[in-house]
């Protein structure tokens, strides 16, 4: 469990060095637009696919720190043992299954991108958006190990209760 918990953590230094490497991007991007009257295509299409590498790599992080979207109204209220069970149901019957279907779908369509070599169909785009795609069900594989391990001490802690 521990090993989840490290690999979601290097992961989450990972997109955090990206997000950092996006936020440069932009005001690059930015100031050669508007003071310089120059673009790029590649640099535009160069901070979608960072956004999404941060977006895909930090749900799994996210899960691991509970800060998910959830109706909070009833679950607050919920004695702890209530909301381990609601987690471990929501692990088991939603995340799981809903992971498992978005690995399935998503790695033919890597493949098919990656059999194309496709790149951007806009003039001066980037090429290998394979690679982007592959993010797909990487993260999803990452969320699959997250959830296995809370669901694992989220079960000790409801025996222990």
């Amino acid at each position: 469990m521990k090993l989840i918990d490290s690999l979601t953590r290097y992961i989450s230094f990972f997109t955090a060095f990206i997000m950092a490497a996006l936020v440069v991007l932009v005001v690059y991007d930015a100031t050669l637009r508007y003071l310089f009257s120059e673009g790029s295509t590649a640099l535009q299409e160069l901070q979608w696919h960072f956004f999404d590498v941060v977006i895909l790599l930090s749900i799994a992080y996210t899960l691991k720190h509970n800060a998910h979207v959830r109706v909070d109204i009833f679950y607050d209220k919920f004695s702890r043992k209530k909301q381990l069970t609601v987690n471990l149901l929501a692990y088991i019957f939603f995340i799981l299954p809903f992971a498992f279907l978005i690995i399935y779908i998503s790695l033919s369509f890597v493949e098919m991108s990656f059999a194309q070599n496709e790149a951007s169909s806009d003039p001066g785009g980037l090429p290998y958006r394979w690679i982007v795609k592959s993010l797909i069900p990487l993260s999803f594989g990452l969320v699959v190990l997250q959830t296995i391990k809370e669901i694992v001490t989220d079960f000790q802690e409801w025996r222990s209760l």
